[in-house]
């Protein structure tokens, strides 16, 4: 794929509600340069989550040093460690002190999968069936693209992590469903994936 025929998302592209950058970030790309390539995958799963009425947000209970990052307003990455083992990265949207972000489920490998196969599992090959599994989980994805708490804050209109445009996907192509893997709130139907993309991580 090349990068050079697609543009960055603007910064007001993350300024908006953050269910319509959740369900519009469905088909875009992701990139973030590792050394000198380019990883690259179509965001292909997406949760939603909003402090203001969310018990399972990381900002439901106010800013912390931890989250800060949520209240910065739309267009920042914020990465936070889980279950100590996994990093999970989410798209910031709306406006200072806002405190929503959109949560990076699963992405379709696209460039530098071989890159990806290094970073995840420390080998060079996988079989071709497995390919589906790279990215398919929040924790999968921020590992095969080298992302940890360094890239917390991260500028998404820059250089160094970006998503890139493609056709916004018809309503009919995106699934609502429940989110995974909360004990709070989770009767909130805020995840959104493509509509029979293998790349998904549970459909």
């Amino acid at each position: 794929m090349k990068l050079s025929g697609h543009k960055k998302l603007p910064l007001k592209f993350y300024k908006r509600n953050v269910h319509t950058v959740a369900k519009e970030l469905l088909g875009k790309y992701i990139v973030k340069k590792n050394n000198d390539i380019y990883l690259c995958g179509k965001i292909v799963e997406v949760e939603a989550y909003d402090g203001n009425i969310d018990e399972a947000a990381h900002s439901f209970r106010g800013k912390t040093e931890r989250n800060r990052v949520m209240f910065e307003g739309g267009g920042k990455l914020y990465v936070y460690f889980t279950y100590g083992m996994h990093f999970c990265a989410n798209v910031v949207t709306g406006n200072i002190n806002d405190g929503k972000a959109v949560l990076i489920r699963a992405v379709e490998p696209v460039d530098g999968i071989e890159q990806m196969i290094l970073n995840r599992f420390g080998k060079k090959s996988i079989k071709e069936n497995e390919i589906k599994n790279l990215c398919n989980g929040p924790g999968k994805f921020c590992k095969a693209f080298n992302i940890d708490r360094n890239d917390n804050g991260t500028d998404l209109t820059g250089d160094y992590i970006f998503i890139i445009g493609n056709k916004e996907l018809t309503p009919d192509n995106i699934v609502t469903a429940q989110r995974i893997g909360i004990k709070k709130s989770v009767d909130l139907p805020w995840r959104y994936y493509i509509k029979e993309n293998k790349f998904v991580s549970k459909r």
